[in-house]
């Protein structure tokens, strides 16, 4: 999924993939700037193949958002600043992404006891 999201970076630097059809964010009339949901779908199956992913035809435009909120969280982005781009009201639906949240080496004791000793 990383490869996906590296390709439509590299393919189309103008603005975020979804927010318009032309590459523009907000480009021509209000009608015009948004993709629907069909389009969206196409877009991401196309950038997915184009970047050679063999399960392309399984992913969505969720898999793109899961990918790019668990990957800001492994990258080390504070868990708020990751909350406020999703969107999440609760920092608990955001913590769901996290998969090194359960590591024993950011566990709070042992940021403690590496910090007292």
């Amino acid at each position: 999924m990383a490869a996906v999201c590296s390709s439509a970076a590299a393919s189309d630097t103008r603005g975020p993939a979804g927010a318009a059809a032309t590459g523009r964010p907000g480009g021509g009339s209000p009608a015009a700037a948004r993709l629907d949901q069909a389009a969206l779908w196409r877009l991401v199956w196309r950038l997915a193949r184009a970047a050679g992913v063999p399960s392309w035809a399984r992913l969505s435009p969720h898999s793109m958002r899961h990918t790019t909120i668990t990957l800001a969280l492994d990258a080390g982005a504070p868990l708020r600043d990751v909350q406020d781009f999703a969107g999440h009201r609760d920092p608990r639906t955001t913590r769901r992404y996290d998969r090194s949240r359960s590591s024993l080496d950011r566990h709070a004791a042992y940021t403690l006891t590496a910090y007292l000793a």
